[in-house]
């Protein structure tokens, strides 16, 4: 592992520490790779994936836009999955990630689809 990779493995933890997700108010985890985007929410206490979107599904990969546009799409697919299991508030885990460009709209696109954190 290089240093970038160590370091954001470190603050990952450190935020891990703090927040945990419930059934009722799941975590909303954030993976970014240099091509695509990942959101789950996660249920910390049964350890299950309650939902999850990406860039590469099927009706995001089809349209043409660049990568900040396809989080804030990923972020609105999230939250419509969430109010289709009937949960309204989550607690986002940023992943070590800067809440800043890609895992911002992901946060911005899920608060528009109605996710409250």
């Amino acid at each position: 592992m290089n240093v970038k990779s160590l370091r954001r493995q470190r603050i990952k933890y450190t935020i891990r520490k703090k927040i945990s997700g419930t059934a009722e108010k799941p975590r909303l985890s954030v993976f970014r790779s240099n091509t695509e985007i990942y959101a789950q929410l996660i249920d910390d206490v049964n350890g299950n994936t309650l939902a999850s979107a990406s860039s590469r599904q099927k009706g995001l990969v089809a349209q043409k836009s660049n990568k900040t546009e396809k989080s804030k799409l990923v972020g609105l697919a999230i939250a419509q999955r969430a109010a289709e299991l009937g949960l309204l508030t989550c607690v986002f885990d940023r992943g070590g990630y800067l809440y800043h460009g890609r895992v911002k709209a992901v946060a911005e696109g899920a608060r528009e689809g109605g996710l409250k954190f």
